[in-house]
């Protein structure tokens, strides 16, 4: 006769876990999605995870809740897993067509006996092991767990990978949640606890005839938790009988209950990983060297934050050249750039991005600073949040730089532009984006908005600073699917070299061919609208040769003459508004012949004046 589930869940209370871990690494978290959570709706948002996720939009659009949710997922066992009223759908516990808060999260796994071969999906190109999880909350409080049965097809009705929630915890990542307003204690907490294991790391390394000797011996750190094991166990040898009592009498007891069935006790006395090496209670104080100290909640915010960076800089700056047991951690992090200086923002973005690096730590972040986003990276997600208009989150749109089809060149280029303008990537979060050659276009577009700025609300100017990376910021911005214009000098075919005074060929024209071939699939869906000044904004504009002060010459021409910057703003009204008529001056462009021949008309008419 098969055990009943009563008879089931009253065995695994007095069975222990396996106390050992597998030896294949951790589960590193691969994708989330989430549906009727807070303002996000029906229609799941799906997010992907790699080592850096940076999640952008407006203001309330969403992003904390998607931070939020993986919390949930993570602590689903604890008190951090349960919602309220308020994180259901319009703050309602009564829905309606089975909409309740649900959470899915997929995850890479290295080992199929750990969540067991049910739950395990093989991708058949790449070879990777994915386990799929479900929580839905149908009350306040916490959710019902099932899995995805990979066999059958189906969620399972009642069971999941892992097993027990504590179990399950065990083989997924750490979460570490900074939100953007903790009070000054709690952030110091955060702190000391990742100093502590900064420290223990640390601590572990360290040998008895010096760091990274190669003589193998063990630390002094390890032989204590060795002389710790080995007590534990002459105090379990010596309580044997005792321990056999209990069990006897334990045992007795349920088979009266559950007949057939019989109680382990597993003191498991040589289970010891680590012993804290801080008090309780802990105290971090900070103030001048030459006055007085206090503690946390006494310094201002950016301090706190500062603080909290340096903490994690730490971690990163020295791998820990940890076993595969050892739990993967992951970071979710509200603004980090609040309260800080220029400096450390830029700081604070290196720090981050470099966490990753130790190969234990995933981190996902939400800003509202372009100088977080480096989308140079491999390793980066650039993730935007936006909303429909009756409020509901309506999805993400995702940035991935293997997607981007970036080559060395293109990586070359964008990582140059970031140290050049680090508000370059102001176009991940939203609105409608120019993409212009140089600082003359830039200068003089930002003039005209300046003039007028609630007439083109929404709208920015992204300055390549150089012919070559228009394409590199184009394959990046044809990912998201939204439409866009460039605006670029055609440049002519040939010129004249300043050493020899021959003619030779203009490597800037070469790269026409390379803007005409990245915006071709958007022209065809007429969301992009490619734009040429024959041969430059400065000649066809300005009248005048490209040399000297450009954009200084720009801001003269606008002022001093109403004509040029009537022009020059119906040149942007064109771009932004794809419908509108391109001025003289300019060219919408489909063929190099045709803007060669463009450049040849502009010159015959200056021979001819």
């Amino acid at each position: 006769m098969a055990p009943s589930k009563r008879t089931s869940k009253a065995a695994a209370v007095v069975e222990a876990p396996a106390a050992a871990a597998p030896a294949a690494p951790r589960p590193r978290l691969h994708k989330l999605r989430i549906s009727n959570f807070r303002s996000i709706g029906p229609v799941p948002v799906e997010i992907e995870l790699d080592d850096i996720v940076v999640l952008v939009g407006p203001n309330n659009a969403g992003k904390s809740s998607i931070l939020r949710a993986y919390m949930v997922a993570m602590e689903h066992g604890s008190n951090e897993g349960k919602l309220a009223q308020d994180d259901f759908p319009n703050c309602n516990i009564v829905v309606t067509n089975g909409q309740f808060p649900t959470i899915e999260l997929e995850t890479v796994v290295y080992d199929k006996t750990a969540p067991g071969e049910k739950w395990v999906r093989t991708d058949p190109v790449t070879n990777e092991m994915f386990v799929r999880e479900k929580w839905t909350w149908t009350a306040p409080g916490h959710p019902d767990k099932v899995g995805w049965d990979v066999a059958a097809a189906a969620w399972h009705t009642s069971e999941g990978p892992w097993g027990a929630p504590n179990v399950a915890q065990f083989y997924r990542p750490q979460p570490h949640y900074v939100t953007a307003f903790d009070k000054p204690e709690d952030q110091a907490s955060k702190i000391v606890a990742l100093l502590e294991k900064a420290i223990t790391n640390r601590v572990k390394e360290v040998k008895k005839t010096g760091v990274g000797d190669g003589t193998g011996e063990a630390s002094d750190y390890e032989r204590l938790i060795d002389s710790i094991k080995s007590l534990q166990m002459l105090i379990a040898v010596d309580a044997v009988a005792a321990v056999e009592e209990i069990r006897a009498e334990l045992g007795q007891m349920i088979g009266e209950v559950f007949p057939g069935y019989s109680v382990k006790f597993d003191p498991r006395p040589e289970d010891v990983s680590d012993i804290p090496l801080l008090k309780a209670g802990a105290q971090l104080k900070m103030g001048p060297d030459d006055g007085i100290q206090t503690t946390l909640d006494r310094q201002g915010s950016g301090a706190c934050r500062t603080l909290l960076w340096t903490a994690l800089r730490i971690l990163s700056d020295r791998p820990t050249g940890k076993g595969a047991n050892e739990r993967p951690n992951l970071l979710l992090m509200d603004e980090p750039e609040l309260c800080l200086h220029p400096d450390a923002i830029r700081e604070s973005r290196r720090v981050l991005y470099d966490l990753p690096k130790t190969n234990n730590w995933q981190v996902m972040i939400t800003t509202h600073s372009p100088v977080f986003v480096d989308f140079s990276r491999d390793n980066t997600s650039i993730v935007r949040v936006e909303r429909c208009a009756n409020g509901v989150v309506a999805g993400t749109t995702i940035y991935r730089p293997a997607r981007a089809k970036l080559d060395e060149d293109d990586r070359l280029e964008l990582k140059l532009l970031n140290l050049c303008d680090p508000y370059v990537a102001e176009f991940f979060f939203g609105g409608r984006t120019i993409i212009v050659e140089g600082d003359t276009e830039y200068t003089a577009f930002k003039h005209v908005i300046g003039e007028n700025p609630t007439a083109y609300k929404g709208v920015h100017i992204v300055r390549a600073r150089g012919k070559a990376c228009v394409s590199s910021l184009c394959k990046i911005l044809n990912q998201f699917g939204s439409g866009y214009s460039v605006l670029h000098d055609s440049d002519r075919e040939t010129v004249t070299s300043k050493k020899t005074g021959r003619e030779r060929a203009n490597p800037a024209w070469a790269e026409n061919g390379k803007i005409l071939s990245v915006t071709k699939a958007g022209r065809t869906a007429g969301t992009i609208r490619l734009v040429a000044s024959v041969p430059n904004l400065e000649e066809a504009f300005f009248g005048e040769a490209a040399d000297g002060e450009k954009p200084f010459g720009a801001i003269v021409h606008l002022k001093a003459d109403n004509t040029v910057f009537q022009r020059v703003a119906s040149l942007l009204d064109a771009l932004v508004d794809t419908t509108k008529t391109i001025p003289d001056g300019a060219k919408e462009w489909a063929t190099v012949e045709e803007l060669s021949q463009a450049v040849q008309a502009f010159d015959q008419h200056l021979v001819a004046l």
